[in-house]
């Protein structure tokens, strides 16, 4: 499908760009200021990190459970594209000297508590376990509907924090990073709804 092919090749160009910065973004506006580990630079690499790691978790799952091309294509670029800028997200912590863990996900966008109950969705549009377990049990199209219905909820959590860290974000190769991830999830979104459709499904909000 083409259209997988032209958000693949944007989210490749994104990822040369934010790559080829990654080592100065503790340096990025031209001083050595290190964000805290309480600020919102930090939260946000720790916890979109988390995010990233079960999308990419997602993507493998579902590539072994159907033969379609446009969903394995599609699985396959948000698992690369997702794993890299979480090694970015994690190299930066490192750099920074921060912890890679949060003590309390979601903290700085005061949605601090939102994990308690949730079944392992520790911040927003993450699938639960129980969906996680159910995804791995389907097959063909059963698989593609309900990769693409948890996937679209996620890419709108993933939206929604990364609005927040160009909101909140400090250094400026984060924000820049977050921005292009909301652009790229974005039309990723309008992509999954084109397949869903064209199974007859839709995504579930």
């Amino acid at each position: 499908m083409r259209h997988v092919g032209l958000i693949a090749g944007a989210a490749a160009t994104a990822l040369v760009a934010a790559g080829a910065i990654t080592y100065a973004v503790a340096g990025d506006d031209g001083s050595s200021r290190t964000p805290s580990a309480e600020s919102a630079d930090a939260g946000f690499a720790r916890d979109m990190a988390v995010h990233h790691q079960q999308a990419v978790e997602m993507s493998y799952i579902v590539r072994d459970r159907t033969e379609d091309e446009d969903v394995r294509r599609l699985a396959y670029d948000i698992a690369q594209t997702q794993a890299n800028q979480r090694g970015m997200m994690i190299g930066w912590l490192d750099l920074w000297g921060l912890p890679k863990v949060s003590s309390e996900p979601m903290a700085w966008m005061d949605m601090g508590g939102m994990a308690s109950g949730k079944d392992g969705a520790l911040m927003p549009g993450m699938a639960t376990n129980t969906e996680l377990k159910k995804l791995g049990t389907l097959d063909g199209k059963q698989a593609e509907i309900l990769y693409l219905q948890l996937m679209t909820d996620h890419h709108k959590g993933g939206v929604h924090m990364a609005e927040g860290c160009v909101e909140k974000c400090t250094v400026g190769v984060e924000k820049r990073l977050a921005q292009g991830m909301v652009e790229a999830q974005q039309s990723e979104i309008g992509l999954m709804a084109d397949l869903l459709k064209e199974r007859g499904a839709a995504p579930r909000s």
